[in-house]
């Protein structure tokens, strides 16, 4: 008989509890790594401090979900994927509708959300309005209801995935309203009782279905950003905020915060941006010796080409690959799409020969924002909306675990620049 997610997670957790128990009395003052004066004064950048098994990143391999390359994951529903992040297996055919039947339950928006959004200014950033919308389902919290009530630690993880359900089945139909709110796009749609989550928000952001295509490519898009370990910003604030017990309404819209930053979830925008400009400059989808020509023009004026390297990534973006290979099925005669495949094709070479670029492959924002721009969605800064959207299952995965394990209070010690010259003087 299938089970709840919350039951599975619930014959997990005695495990994982003790695993990490053992780990602490075992090996608590081993050392797992060193900091340099050069990652105190930069972002903290590189330092192993923190726990997340949701999701790594490989600088050979890319994204690796619960052990699983994104690669075999991309047809994979987005439902899928957060029973995965959590449990760490893939869930049945049983489990996965089960699941579905109960983000369905969940699906109601408060009326006041409604309310509060119209009443913003109509100027206001579409990220704005849906941090807002996110931060105010706090009313509603389980968690937050459950811990004034006095409930004990050990289930805290259960008022979590509570919470994270309710938010899981109502914020594709918050970023969908937005959209048509902020755009003027028409009345609300209604969320459905039938289709998947994906396929659900494409058709009331009001898409054109396109045999189906549509969905696909939202639910490949929504896969693809789900997670990406557990140190980025959105994750990382996210991780801080629950931390101190706020409840996921909280901590999630603080993660969104984040990802609404231009250094985190405004990328694939810039590519597109840079895609359609040169597309503008050459009246049309360029060819590949126009794209060499100014690819080298944008680098010997001391631009970067938007979408290629990685902080991280020393191969091309598996996310990339993904997203490509569902252009060239679906989008081979979009002028959009025939840019960014030849921009693939020239500018990785260009970058060899350049020399500066430590990664010259395309990241995943060198070819996301194609897609949606294809399938209707141009309004540049709706995109860290989806963006968002997508994230808050990896958000909301690492916050339900850290309540089951019992990560404390996140507090790193900081130090003074005069603490740091007269250390380094010794």
């Amino acid at each position: 008989m299938a089970k709840t997610l919350k039951e599975k997670l619930g014959t997990l957790i005695p495990k994982l509890r003790e695993e990490r128990s053992e780990l602490l009395k075992k090996h608590g003052n081993d050392v797992i790594s060193n900091v340099t004066v050069a990652q105190a004064f930069g972002g903290m950048r590189g330092i192993k401090g923190m726990v997340c098994d949701t999701s790594v990143v490989d600088p050979d391999k890319g994204l690796i979900i619960r052990g699983k390359p994104i690669m075999k994951l991309r047809d994979k529903l987005p439902e899928e994927i957060f029973w995965l992040l959590i449990t760490g297996k893939l869930p049945s055919k049983d489990e996965l509708s089960l699941f579905q039947k109960e983000m369905k339950a969940n699906n109601e928006v408060p009326a006041y959300i409604w309310k509060l959004l119209k009443a913003m200014p109509k100027s206001s950033h579409p990220m704005t309005m849906l941090n807002t919308a996110v931060c105010a389902m706090g009313n509603v919290s389980v968690f937050r209801k459950r811990y004034a009530e006095g409930m004990p630690k050990t289930e805290y993880w259960e008022a979590a995935l509570d919470d994270s359900i309710h938010l899981l089945g109502t914020i594709h139909t918050i970023a969908a309203g937005i959209y048509r709110m902020k755009y003027n796009k028409g009345e609300r749609i209604e969320p459905s009782k039938k289709i998947d989550w994906a396929a659900d928000y494409a058709k009331m952001l009001g898409l054109a279905p396109k045999k189906g295509v549509t969905a696909k490519m939202m639910q490949l898009y929504l896969t693809l950003h789900s997670d990406h370990e557990g140190g980025n910003v959105s994750a990382n604030t996210c991780h801080t905020v629950g931390s101190a017990l706020s409840d996921p309404f909280y901590a999630v819209s603080a993660g969104l915060n984040g990802l609404a930053g231009p250094l985190h979830g405004l990328a694939n925008q810039e590519c597109l941006g840079w895609i359609l400009k040169t597309m503008e400059q050459f009246g049309g989808a360029p060819t590949e010796k126009q794209i060499e020509e100014h690819a080298w023009e944008t680098l010997n004026a001391g631009q970067v080409i938007p979408g290629y390297g990685h902080a991280v990534l020393r191969v091309t973006d598996p996310r990339f690959t993904a997203f490509h290979a569902f252009g060239k099925k679906y989008l081979s005669k979009d002028p959009v799409f025939q840019t960014v495949d030849r921009v693939f094709r020239i500018v990785p070479k260009v970058l060899r020969k350049h020399g500066k670029a430590k990664s010259p492959w395309p990241n995943v924002d060198a070819g996301s924002g194609s897609l949606l721009y294809h399938f209707g969605i141009k309004e540049f800064e709706y995109y860290t909306v989806l963006f968002s959207v997508s994230r808050s299952m990896g958000m909301l995965a690492q916050l339900v675990l850290n309540r089951a394990l019992g990560s404390p209070l996140t507090r790193p010690k900081s130090v003074s620049t005069a603490w740091i010259k007269k250390t380094v003087s010794k």
